[in-house]
């Protein structure tokens, strides 16, 4: 999003929950989660919204409206069964609201989770799929990615990695964002940690899976070719 919100793209973000039920990395902050307040959502917004400042993006769109759906946490926890999560709401409804912004935006490239969510989680699942239905009844989109399972260096359900980007001139801007999201990441450059405490390193190149759309000149660029 860095690099191509500073070529002078026009990068939109679409984020499907407030990210209530993620887990909370520093002591100071554990008190934002559902037992307490079920504060961690708007607080999460905040981060968001630091992240997307240190990337140049400007504009952000929560689906259906903010507070519409809400995370999900993992299969089969409690939080699956609120009447407004995410994985369990409308499909039809769900795929409507995203319709809705493309046929605002008009995107020519549209990024989304794989079929598997990257690690499994329902509402990645879930985002995957409303993407894969709407973007059909979105003329403009001439292109689908998908970010690639493992950060691309493993074959995913999607195949290997087709386009490799380069982030290394906006590499600081990606280490902010990452920052910004203190409830959830540990940045220790040239390193980074999740809740789960297993370091991995700060990529300097972005890899998806091409699903839909002219392969020719994406090997390096998203928009290549077209």
């Amino acid at each position: 999003m860095a690099v191509y919100a500073a070529a002078g793209a026009e990068v939109t973000l679409v984020t499907c929950t407030l990210g209530e039920e993620g887990e909370i990395i520093p002591k100071g902050l554990d008190q934002l989660g559902a037992w307490a307040g079920d504060q961690l959502g708007g607080f999460r917004a905040g981060e968001l919204g630091v992240a997307l400042r240190s990337l140049g993006v400007i504009d952000h769109r929560f689906l259906g409206g903010i507070g519409r759906w809400r995370d999900s946490g993992m299969a089969g926890t409690r939080s699956a069964e609120h009447p407004r999560a995410f994985a369990g709401g409308p499909l039809a409804e769900q795929v409507n609201q995203l319709r809705e912004i493309l046929d605002e935006c008009r995107p020519e490239v549209v990024v989304t989770y794989n079929s598997s969510g990257g690690y499994g989680h329902p509402d990645h699942i879930r985002a995957h799929e409303i993407t894969m239905a709407a973007f059909r009844h979105a003329p403009s989109v001439r292109r689908v990615f998908h970010i690639a399972a493992g950060g691309g260096a493993v074959p995913s359900a999607d195949g290997q990695a087709t386009t490799l980007i380069d982030v290394r001139a906006r590499l600081d801007a990606k280490i902010a964002a990452l920052r910004a999201h203190a409830t959830q990441v540990a940045v220790h450059p040239p390193m980074f940690a999740l809740s789960n405490g297993i370091a991995q390193p700060i990529a300097e190149t972005e890899r998806f899976v091409l699903v839909h759309g002219p392969a020719d000149g994406a090997e390096t660029d998203l928009f290549g070719g077209l």
